[in-house]
């Protein structure tokens, strides 16, 4: 096939230049191809805060890039403003034959993808889309009878039966990077200049950009086969800390796909376990997009959440009375990250403690956590709400003493992020209020004084659970 002149490939959710989709057949099909970021305003004017964590993340990645590629003597123009219209308008003055970028599987995303298309034939240009952030996608795995999965586990077992070697292949450049079109270094506009500010990354030591994401993964491939036997515990050194890295593509699913697949460990075979319950929600998501408002089992939808006053905020707040919540919460808001056992318990808690509904935790989080993905945030609070897809009752109901004990049973991470509770015995700090009045004299720390009351009795607030549901059926 003769080559195009010209191509542009548009960087989304996919900040790097080793193993892209998009980028590496872009540079096959033409003899000059262009890069571009925008700083999409239709994403950035719908954030609640001015310093977001996620926006300098993207922003620190987006830098690198330019760097990268201006290491080689191409660019990376980087524009402001609804990608909707800029991105056919510089498609026009490129002259571009396609845009070549990889898909995106929100809704928002999807509907802005189907709009640009339109925009771009209008012109004689062609948008052309490329599976990158999954290893299976849209309908490449369905089941017998041609439908999308709904439980977990039977995709799995289709999921690990179909992959092949050939599926985390990955999509390499190095050849044709001489097609990159020659470019003068361009500046491109600052934090302030996007209306965003400094958060507290560089204090969290928070690496953007590939080089960030090689630094966490050459970590974690040092304690992978135990990951199975420390995940669940936050006060430990368990998950991978690569979900910020997946969310923005500063690495290849390709490449940490084959890392699991190809190690023969435990750990290694639980961890690709997570990285297909991604892919799960994003193949959910793509297929039933109105899950990000409604509950996958409709039924569940007639559910009046009581949403009581002042529960919400609490919750958001850390003083629900219950260190393991209080403590994961603090983390959230500190870090913008939060501990996956802690994210199944604290929205456990806020719905079926607390008897907020499901949506306004899942919107917190969607402002909060710096690796936010719409699919897995959805899919994970609907797991935990009981209204999603899932093969478990909806009657399994946390208890969050229960959880404290067992996944931090010696207080490592309530102490950390409750220092207020640093000098409680192991014994009472996973329910202060049951300390003993003794005990209370000699460490003077009084419940309710010095760290909340419980904001409701877990026991009775599971009664009121359980008929919230059984009135549905």
């Amino acid at each position: 096939m003769p080559l195009q002149d010209a191509a542009l490939v548009w960087f989304r959710r996919d900040l790097r230049l080793t193993d892209h989709a998009a980028l590496a057949a872009a540079l096959r099909a033409a003899r000059r191809v262009h890069c571009v970021f925008v700083f999409d305003t239709d994403i950035l004017d719908r954030l609640p805060s001015r310093a977001d964590r996620r926006v300098e993340f993207i922003w620190e990645s987006v830098r690198l890039l330019k760097q990268d590629l201006q290491s080689l003597g191409a660019d990376l123009t980087v524009l402001h403003g609804p990608a909707r219209r800029l991105i056919p308008e510089l498609a026009a003055r490129l002259a571009v034959d396609t845009v070549y970028a990889n898909r995106d599987y929100e809704p928002f995303a999807t509907d802005r993808d189907a709009e640009v298309a339109r925009a771009l034939n209008a012109i004689g240009c062609h948008l052309s889309l490329h599976k990158d952030q999954v290893i299976f996608d849209t309908d490449e795995l369905l089941t017998a009878a041609g439908r999308p999965y709904h439980v977990y586990t039977p995709y799995r077992r289709a999921w690990q039966a179909r992959l092949t070697p050939a599926d985390y292949a990955p999509h390499t450049v190095a050849e044709h990077l001489d097609r990159l079109a020659p470019a003068a270094p361009s500046i491109m506009p600052t934090l302030a200049d996007i209306g965003f500010q400094r958060t507290n990354l560089a204090e969290l030591k928070v690496q953007a950009g590939e080089a960030g994401a090689r630094a966490r993964l050459d970590d974690f491939l040092e304690r992978i086969d135990h990951y199975h036997e420390w995940r669940d515990y936050p006060g430990r050194k368990g998950p991978s800390y690569l979900s910020v890295h997946l969310r923005f593509g500063t690495v290849s699913i390709r490449e940490l796909v084959r890392l699991a697949a190809e190690r023969a460990s435990e750990g290694a075979r639980v961890w690709l376990g997570e990285l297909i319950w991604r892919e799960f929600y994003q193949m959910l998501l793509w297929h039933d997009p109105e899950t990000v408002d409604h509950a996958f089992q409709r039924k569940f939808d007639r559910i009046v959440w009581p949403n009581p006053p002042g529960h919400f905020a609490a919750w958001c707040e850390a003083r629900t009375g219950y260190p393991i919540v209080d403590a994961a919460m603090r983390q959230l808001h500190m870090t913008g990250y939060m501990h996956n056992r802690l994210r199944m318990i604290t929205a456990s808690f806020l719905v079926k403690d607390l008897h907020v509904d499901w949506r306004l935790g899942e919107r917190h989080f969607a402002e909060t956590l710096i690796d936010y993905d719409q699919a897995a945030n959805v899919g994970g609070w609907q797991w935990s709400a009981g209204v999603g897809t899932d093969a478990q009752p909806w009657f399994r109901i946390f208890n969050p003493v229960a959880q404290s004990q067992r996944f931090d049973p010696e207080g490592r991470f309530i102490r950390r992020y409750l220092p207020e509770l640093a000098a409680l015995p192991d014994k009472y700090l996973h329910a202060p209020w049951t300390l003993p009045e003794s005990e209370q004299a000699r460490l003077d720390f009084v419940p309710g004084r010095d760290y909340p009351l419980p904001i409701v009795d877990h026991a009775r607030a599971r009664q009121t659970t359980l008929a919230l549901f059984k009135a549905v059926g």
